[in-house]
């Protein structure tokens, strides 16, 4: 029952900004750490940041670490992924996805819910 809707990608040239949204609805998540991964044609899905339950702990891949924030905001059931500095190689589907655990982590097998995706192209 746990349902995930991501908002905010687009297009955008080189060096612009993009603000992803993810609106959590069903079972609580407030407990449970949220990533946002993301996946190009011909290529695996990738971790792009994760973060707990409580929004203290952060993580990135190192290709968008300084560039990308991760955040929520629990009262309102939504995570956020700012994404500054953008460049072409960040065109992708960029999916949320709700953790099993309270810690997140890189491999997309600790997430149990994930979202239908939504284009971010950068343009050169």
């Amino acid at each position: 029952q746990v349902q995930l809707i991501e908002s905010g990608g687009g297009l955008v040239q080189a060096g612009g900004s993009l603000k992803l949204s993810c609106a959590a609805s069903g079972r609580t998540s407030s407990i449970y750490a949220m990533g946002w991964f993301r996946q190009a044609p011909g290529m695996e899905r990738e971790f792009v940041a994760t973060i707990s339950g409580s929004g203290a702990i952060r993580d990135y891949t190192d290709s968008v670490s300084g560039r990308f924030t991760i955040s929520r905001d629990n009262a309102k059931n939504t995570l956020y992924l700012q994404m500054n500095s953008l460049k072409p190689e960040d065109t992708a589907v960029y999916y949320c996805a709700r953790s099993t655990r309270m810690l997140g982590a890189r491999d997309t097998n600790e997430y149990a819910y994930w979202g239908q995706g939504i284009q971010v192209t950068v343009s050169s």
